[in-house]
């Protein structure tokens, strides 16, 4: 006969194991999605309002909007996931030497299960003038990484696992580059953001590994126009790709409606990933604030409630009048 003490332990037991199962799901889910067949392949932060942040997808973008512009950023992704990505990003840029140059700097903190990043880049681009509002810009990205793996919060079944024994922290240097040609009504853009791998090898020690190849390349390929519909509306379509080797290339396509040069909404679906809304209203001329919720379209819907993401973005102007002309990108 089981006394009660024993039905507690088992009950606690139970418990216990149900807390364990639910965050293999998850983590099994996370790495699923990211399509990793190794635990150190690099992988880039993905964000909605990539439109109103893109100088974390392409450094050629720096300079672009023909002031000093600031972007702050917060992404809680899957909520209701233990493990799931969350992501903050800072940004400023202008243009400087008559605008021929983009200067920029970056901010990136995330963190994705045991996995905690914390990044800072500078941006530099180079803006050739090709007619009366077009512009061609070549970008480049330098930063370093500081990396930690938090190893001794994973639940082992062998408490004595060198792999698991201790956190390990490493500071990682990475690079990037872009295209990027803007007018009026048009841009387009084409990046590779990080051109090292950089991952921890856990097995040798935590030895850290930097590697250059185009096997580990995450390709950006952005694109989007805007045409009036009324004098106080405009449309904006835009897309966005993203490719590696060996993995199925995803997009993001959108469309966006602008309401009296001051209030953007919009919608999105990320292929075999998620539908989105998202909305931006200019608060002034130079502060503008941004949200978008993700919904999840594919088997992840069963373990989390959508994704949220704010922004919160402030131009400077270079005119000491103030006044600033609409910007569609």
């Amino acid at each position: 006969m089981k006394t009660k003490s024993s039905i507690s332990i088992n009950n606690e037991n139970s418990k216990t194991m149900n807390t364990h199962v639910k965050k293999l799901l998850a983590l099994a889910c996370i790495v699923t999605w990211l399509g990793l067949h190794k635990a150190q392949a690099q992988y880039d932060p993905l964000f909605t309002q990539y439109m109103f942040n893109e100088t974390f997808i392409n450094p050629a973008y720096a300079g672009s909007r023909d002031v000093i512009s600031a972007t702050a950023l917060y992404r809680n992704q899957w909520v209701g996931m233990d493990g799931a990505p969350k992501t903050q990003t800072l940004s400023i840029h202008g243009p400087v030497k008559n605008k021929k140059i983009g200067l920029g700097l970056s901010f990136l903190n995330e963190s994705i299960g045991v996995e905690k990043k914390v990044g800072f880049f500078t941006n530099y681009a180079y803006r050739i003038q090709t007619s009366e509002y077009g512009r061609l810009a070549f970008g480049l990205q330098a930063g370093m990484i500081h990396m930690r793996e938090n190893y001794l919060d994973v639940v082992t079944h062998d408490p004595n696992d060198i792999q698991f024994s201790q956190n390990i922290t490493k500071l990682v240097p990475n690079a990037g580059f872009g295209i990027y040609y803007n007018s009026k009504r048009f841009y387009a853009g084409f990046s590779i953001p990080r051109l090292v791998e950089n991952y921890i090898d856990s097995i040798n020690g935590g030895d850290i590994k930097n590697k250059i190849s185009h096997r580990n390349f995450h390709y950006f390929l952005t694109g989007g126009y805007v045409f009036d519909v009324s004098p106080e509306i405009k449309l904006k379509p835009m897309t966005m790709f993203r490719a590696s080797d060996g993995a199925t290339v995803q997009a993001d396509i959108s469309l966006a409606a602008y309401f009296n040069e001051t209030f953007w909404i919009g919608l999105t679906y990320r292929t075999a990933a998620a539908a989105s809304v998202f909305a931006q209203i200019n608060i002034t001329k130079q502060l503008r604030l941004g949200y978008s919720y993700d919904y999840t379209t594919n088997r992840l819907n069963k373990y989390n409630s959508g994704t949220h993401e704010i922004t919160l973005g402030y131009d400077f102007p270079l005119q000491r009048t103030g006044v600033l002309t609409p910007r569609f990108f």
